[in-house]
C-alpha cells in the first residue's frame, strides 16, 4: 500500500544527529554527538529515596491521573522561584508544567501560529524546536548570529520584509548548537524590536542555571513590561532528562490556550516525576546542587577546550562557552565539513554533529560542527580529542 502523509509531516526528515548516533552503536566509537546531561550529574540516591517515600506514603498521588496545568505544589514553587529571577509576573502571568522543554516550545507555536505565519529564529538553532515549528507549516526564517547573539540589522530587515511575523524563537544562554550567549544590550534591543514590530519572543532557557564562567545576564523575560515574552525551561539538565518535566511562564491568556492543547496532546505530564522534582527542589540545598553541576561541566569543558587550544590544527576556530553543554567549531571555508564529520566517525571512530543539521534548511552551507562535552567521560574526552587533533592536522596542515 502507498501511504499518503499529511502536508504537516510529509516534508519532515529524521534528525541528522540521530543518524550520526547510529554509528555510536559501535563500541569503538567515541561520541561527542549527543546532548545528554553527564551521567554523574544525576542525583540518583536522592531520587531513589524520594521515590520510595512517595510510593510508600502516597502511591495514589504518584499513579493516578492529575490536572493538566501540573502538580500544584510544583507550580507554586516555580512561580516563586521564577519571580525571584524576574521570569514570572504574578499580576499577569500563569505557568504550566510540560513534558520537557520541547513540548513547551511546540505548544507555544501551536497556539499562536497559523499555517504560513512567519517564525524567526537564530541560524543555526536547535533541531528539535525547528522540526516542531516545521510541523505546523510555518514560514521559518533564520537570522544569522554574531559572537554576542542574533544579528540585529538582519533581524530588523526580516521584520520589515517578511509577512505576518508572529514569533521570534531564541536560546539566549549558551545557545544550542553554538554555545554563544546573547549580550544584555542585544536582549534589550530585541525586546524593543518586539514592542515596535508587535511580535512575541519565545525565550528557551534550558541551560541558564549551568553558567560556570562569566557574569549572569538578565533574561529577556525579566525585561518584559508588555506581555510579549514566553519563557520556557526544564528540569532535564538540573535533575533528570528522563523525567521529561519542563515548564512555561507566559501571559495568562497564552497559558490558558496551552492548557487546552496539552489536554489534547497528553492530558498531563508525568505526575510521579513532577512530585519528585518538587520534593527534590524543596528538600536539598539547591545552590549547592547547582554548583556541583556547574563544576562537572566546567571541568569537562575546560578539558575539551585545552585539547582544541593545544593540539588541534590552528585553522580550526571555536566558541568557548560560558556554560551549557556544547562547543561550536568552524573549519576553513575550503574544507568540506560533511566529509570531515563523516570521515571522523567512519575512519577515526569519533562522532561529531555536522553544522548543517542545525540550519533552517539543511542544504545551506555550513563550515562548522558541534562537540558535546557533557555525555562522554573525561577519559573518552581525552582519547577522542587526541584522535580529532591528529585528524585535523592530517587534513588541514
Amino acid at each position: 500500500m502507498e501511504y499518503k502523509f499529511s502536508d504537516k509531516v510529509s516534508g519532515l526528515q529524521a534528525s541528522a544527529i540521530r543518524e550520526i548516533l547510529k554509528f555510536t552503536a559501535d563500541p569503538e566509537v567515541i561520541s561527542f554527538a549527543a546532548g545528554n546531561p553527564a551521567p554523574e550529574a544525576f542525583p540518583t540516591e536522592k531520587i531513589a529515596e524520594l521515590s520510595a517515600e512517595l510510593l510508600r506514603d502516597d502511591p495514589v498521588l504518584a499513579l493516578q491521573y492529575s490536572v493538566t496545568e501540573g502538580y500544584t505544589p510544583l507550580r507554586d514553587y516555580l512561580k516563586e522561584w521564577l519571580s525571584s529571577k524576574g521570569c514570572f509576573h504574578s499580576g499577569s502571568d500563569d505557568l504550566i508544567i510540560t513534558s520537557g522543554g520541547q513540548q513547551a516550545n511546540e505548544l507555544s507555536c501551536k497556539v499562536l501560529l497559523n499555517e504560513g505565519d512567519t517564525l524567526l529564529c537564530e541560524s543555526p538553532s536547535f533541531i528539535g524546536s525547528l522540526n516542531a515549528f516545521r510541523s505546523y507549516n510555518v514560514n521559518l526564517v533564520g537570522i544569522d548570529m554574531e559572537e554576542d547573539g542574533i544579528n540585529l540589522e538582519k533581524l530588523e530587515y526580516a521584520l520589515r520584509t517578511e509577512k505576518n511575523v508572529k514569533i521570534l524563537y531564541l536560546i539566549p544562554n549558551f545557545q544550542n548548537p553554538t554555545g554563544r550567549t546573547m549580550s544584555l544590550a542585544k536582549r534589550k534591543a530585541v525586546y524593543e524590536l518586539a514592542c515596535r514590530y508587535d511580535f512575541i519572543i519565545l525565550e528557551d532557557d534550558p541551560y541558564g542555571e549551568l553558567r560556570f564562567a562569566g557574569e549572569n545576564v538578565p533574561t529577556i523575560k525579566s525585561l518584559d513590561t508588555e506581555g510579549r515574552v514566553i519563557y520556557s525551561s526544564t528540569f532535564s539538565k538540573l535533575i533528570s532528562s528522563g523525567f521529561r518535566t519542563g515548564f512555561v511562564s507566559a501571559p495568562a491568556p497564552i497559558i490558558q490556550k496551552i492548557v487546552v492543547c496539552k489536554q489534547v496532546s497528553d492530558v498531563h505530564s508525568n505526575i510521579w516525576a513532577q512530585v519528585i522534582c518538587h520534593r527534590f527542589m524543596t528538600t536539598v540545598n539547591v545552590p549547592e546542587h547547582f554548583e556541583k553541576l556547574r563544576g562537572i561541566y566546567r571541568n569537562k569543558c575546560e578539558l575539551m577546550c585545552s585539547y582544541i587550544d593545544n593540539t588541534f590544527s590552528k585553522k580550526i576556530t571555536y566558541v568557548k562557552p560560558e556554560g551549557g553543554l556544547f562547543i561550536w567549531c568552524t573549519l576553513p571555508d575550503d574544507c568540506d565539513m560533511n566529509e570531515f564529520c563523516t570521515k571522523a566517525v567512519r575512519d577515526y571512530k569519533v562522532a561529531v554533529v555536522p553544522g548543517n543539521s542545525f540550519n533552517i534548511r539543511e542544504n545551506e552551507k555550513s563550515s562548522s560542527f558541534r562537540l558535546n562535552y557533557s555525555t562522554p567521560t573525561n577519559e573518552q574526552i581525552s582519547t577522542g580529542m587526541e584522535i580529532l587533533a591528529r585528524m585535523t592536522k592530517e587534513m588541514l596542515d
